[in-house]
């Protein structure tokens, strides 16, 4: 089994409320994803691997890192469709969308929870289901000879720990607020199972001049 390093995608279009407008990278997205590759190459950070979602910010995000790996792209490492259950969600509970991250705060584990219950009619993809590929795609990967590098998002980055962690829904929701754009977080293999050794890294925006760059959303 080989680490598994997950990069959560630079922003996105943080003003919109539908999946389709929210995937693509704002020009910050841009700057924070080549930032990242050159802290990388400068740090001689080395991948055998690298795999990507095939959402359109992940593209982005792994075309700006400006790595040298040709990656495979997996259907398995897409986004959660937040905006779409939490209409969903508005429509049959009555709790509003979101405006801020504070909001986020409260409003991810109520829709987590009634996701994970079944309480939410129409959701694009089953609680389980999500958890189970989540899983299976993170062990798959850990399982390939050489270090991977993953572009993705911060849902299934949450996901991913809630899987080697066995983190409840409140830890869960807290683990996924606090997701930077363009962090870094790694999962060492050990005999008992993948680890997480590093959560939330974003050396590449602790620089003089970027703390504007340190976004959630």
């Amino acid at each position: 089994m080989a680490h598994v390093t997950l990069v959560r995608h630079g922003q996105a279009n943080s003003s919109a409320r539908d999946e389709i407008s929210y995937d693509r990278l704002s020009e910050l997205g841009w700057q924070q994803a080549r930032w990242l590759g050159a802290h990388l190459d400068a740090t001689g950070d080395r991948f055998a691997r690298a795999y990507c979602g095939t959402l359109r910010r992940h593209r982005e995000t792994f075309e700006a890192l400006g790595t040298d790996l040709e990656p495979t792209f997996d259907e398995r490492l897409n986004e959660l469709e937040y905006f779409t259950m939490a209409q969903l969600f508005e429509a049959q509970h009555g709790v509003a969308l979101p405006e801020g991250r504070e909001e986020f705060v409260r409003h991810m584990p109520l829709m987590f929870t009634a996701w994970a219950e079944d309480q939410l009619d129409g959701a694009p993809e089953p609680f389980a289901h999500f958890e189970a590929r989540v899983s299976e795609v993170l062990h798959e990967i850990a399982a390939g000879e050489g270090r991977a590098l993953v572009v993705t998002s911060g849902g299934l980055i949450g996901f991913a720990m809630r899987a080697t962690m066995g983190l409840g829904m409140g830890a869960l929701a807290h683990a996924c607020i606090a997701i930077e754009n363009t962090s870094v977080h790694r999962f060492q293999p050990l005999p008992s199972g993948l680890v997480l050794t590093q959560f939330n890294a974003v050396p590449h925006l602790e620089v003089s001049g970027r703390t504007h760059a340190r976004t959630h959303i």
